[in-house]
């Protein structure tokens, strides 16, 4: 398998090529679909997002319903790509973490890796103690919502080696997402628009990407 990886890997030159065609879309072809084949590649790219501990404390809510994308748009302050992408993906982390999920969480590492319960024991005690500090130090919700962004971050790097176009988003009233999309125990972090860019009229699409040099960004100590 590793040396399969290693030689169909994408090389250095597509992997830049494509962060440098990627930009966050203001203006969304409504005529033009993913795929189902490139969006079940999405979804599987953020289920192998890493996690803290792998406990995924989060949702990723794909929202198909043309009515509450227009209800989102509207609790996003008028944001087109809400409504004219292809694709809308609401992601959501949970506000607390119990001994419950650190269960659920165990029962599938034994299911998946052929384990017994017993033999995890140990890591599900060290799990469940850091849960615990994270809800009683008041930083569990910090803690959950961090592990959201590399779901997005693995999201967007893929969308981006597949020509797709993707948007992410932080202009929206949570609290508004969560009461229209009936969110009680996960509250609204991010969101991201998935779909093709309408080139003729977007404003950003020409426009050079700015970052900071090198140099102010990266250092080596």
């Amino acid at each position: 398998m590793k040396a399969e990886l290693e030689k169909e890997k994408v090389s250095e030159e597509v992997i830049l090529e494509s962060l440098n065609w990627r930009y966050a879309t203001k203006s969304y072809d409504k005529t033009k679909k993913v795929s189902g084949e490139n969006w079940e590649t999405l979804q599987q790219a953020m289920m192998l997002a890493p996690s803290s501990f792998g406990l995924q404390p989060y949702k990723a809510l794909v929202i198909t319903n043309p009515e509450l994308r227009e209800k989102l748009k509207a609790a996003a302050y008028g944001q087109a790509p809400i409504t004219d992408a292809s694709h809308l993906v609401v992601f959501a982390y949970k506000k607390t973490l119990t001994d419950a999920d650190v269960e659920h969480f165990i029962e599938r590492t034994a299911e998946v890796r052929g384990q017994t319960r017993e033999s995890l024991a140990d890591y599900e005690k060290v799990l469940k103690g850091s849960a615990k500090r994270a809800v009683d130090g008041g930083y569990v919700e910090t803690w959950n919502s961090r592990q959201v962004y590399i779901a997005l971050g693995f999201l967007l790097e893929t969308a981006a080696l597949l020509g797709i176009d993707a948007t992410p988003m932080e202009g929206f009233d949570a609290a508004r997402f969560n009461e229209i999309l009936g969110l009680t125990d996960h509250s609204a972090v991010v969101v991201a628009a998935i779909g093709y860019r309408d080139a003729e009229s977007d404003w950003l699409v020409n426009l050079p990407k700015v970052r900071y040099r090198k140099e102010e960004l990266i250092e080596t100590i």
